[in-house]
């Protein structure tokens, strides 16, 4: 049937409660068939307009008796209808269900304007007794019941939907009440129930170990700025100009690692924005290679979104490697650029699966017959180990007015449980 019109002759008590914009109910034929339903016909507001009608269909006769949970189930879905017809439900501010709101199936609590209970569905019952709550509850005031109506209350001031939650030990219930409503004035409520106690327990877990992992991450990036503090206290007292320079070079090394771990260590989850990362890397390298008669000029533009900490930490290494390249190599002391500064571009960019980032200089670009896969450079060496062979990603190196590495990293896919 979906996909297909019908004209008034074929669905008069439809099109009569589109026309009235009324309830509609009665005896007609069945669609396809001989047989006789009971059609219960609802229009559907939006505003003052009338969009839609909702149809009820049912037996005509049913040859058994209903149960007091269908009866109600019944009654309170007329009462809905009613809403409906109005223009009063769904109520304005409703959107996708949140995957933690209580359904019917949970457990229903059916009361009327004075807050007593006329019904408590099986399901409700179970969530009472695990607050503890054991007394009948039919015929009584939720709170004589012991049951917070504080919910209820507010559905009730409001005219609209409220959820709240109610902790007794180790149990969690979630209540959400949805006001009934006559004539704009409350005249009864539906209360769904639902028992989070086990996911408010995971909850506490993650917490507990979202908190513990970052701090984790916080002694890593301290022992780390210690093991840097320790080299360059080493460093000082050597007299071999080259040893000077290897350790100031594992310093910023380890420094760069130590800023992974340090933005980790502020944020849940184990992925970084590696823009967060990037900006420091260069403040570092400039405040830390730059001499007063060289200007560098440093320009990082672009995102890359967050990363995955086993892709952010050896990237931060190559970033930190080609920066310390370029200052080292692209500008020597006999260069100068036309307007007295050199200038190093980092571009960051990011595709579905991948990590895109250019380091550009406008230096003097590479030396005849250069090959990173032959290169003798420490630095170099490092980059291309980690972009090839850790990262799994492609790095490409050439002259452009000045040198251009151009890296392209591939994003792994989540793991299960991450």
């Amino acid at each position: 049937m979906v996909g297909m019109i019908y004209d008034e002759v074929e669905r008069p008590l439809v099109a009569r409660a589109f026309r009235l914009g009324e309830i509609v109910e009665g005896s007609v034929q069945a669609l396809g068939g001989t047989e006789r339903t009971w059609r219960f016909c609802v229009p559907v507001r939006l505003g003052d307009e009338r969009i839609a009608v909702l149809t009820r269909e049912s037996p005509t006769t049913v040859s058994r008796r209903l149960g007091e949970l269908e009866r109600v189930y019944l009654e309170i879905f007329e009462r809905f209808a009613h809403m409906i017809a109005d223009g009063v439900f769904p109520f304005p501010q409703d959107g996708p269900p949140d995957h933690e709101a209580p359904r019917v199936g949970d457990g229903v609590i059916f009361i009327d304007s004075e807050t007593r209970v006329r019904f408590t569905s099986p399901n409700a019952v179970t969530a009472m007794h695990r607050l503890g709550i054991h007394a009948n509850a039919e015929g009584a005031r939720l709170a004589e019941v012991g049951l917070d109506d504080s919910a209820v209350a507010s559905a009730f001031e409001l005219r609209l939907p409220v959820t709240e939650e109610s902790e007794r030990g180790e149990t969690t219930i979630i209540i959400h009440a949805i006001p009934l409503l006559n004539r704009d004035e409350p005249d009864g409520a539906v209360l769904l129930l639902r028992d989070v106690s086990e996911l408010r327990r995971r909850d506490r877990m993650l917490l507990s170990k979202d908190a513990t992992i970052r701090e984790i991450h916080h002694r890593v990036k301290n022992n780390l700025q210690t093991i840097a503090s320790l080299l360059r206290l080493q460093g000082r007292r050597l007299t071999s100009d080259e040893a000077k320079q290897a350790v100031e070079e594992s310093v910023r090394r380890i420094r760069s690692i130590a800023l992974v771990h340090e933005t980790l260590s502020r944020d849940v989850g184990e992925a970084v924005d590696f823009g967060e990362i990037c900006r420091p890397l260069v403040r570092m390298v400039r405040e830390s290679m730059l001499s007063p008669d060289r200007a560098v000029e440093f320009l990082v533009d672009g995102d890359t979104g967050e990363l995955p900490a086993e892709v952010a930490t050896p990237l931060a290494v190559v970033v930190n490697e080609l920066i310390q390249n370029a200052v080292d190599h692209a500008f020597p002391p006999s260069t100068e650029s036309e307007d007295g500064v050199h200038h190093v571009w980092v571009s960051l960019a990011r595709s579905d699966d991948s990590v895109v980032i250019d380091v550009r200089d406008d230096g003097v670009g590479l030396p005849p017959g250069f090959s990173i896969e032959t290169g003798t450079g420490l630095g170099l060496s490092i980059v291309h180990s980690l972009v090839t062979s850790e990262l799994g990603g492609s790095i490409q190196v050439k002259d452009d007015q000045g040198t251009w590495v151009h890296l392209v990293v591939p994003i792994p896919e989540p793991t299960m449980g991450a």
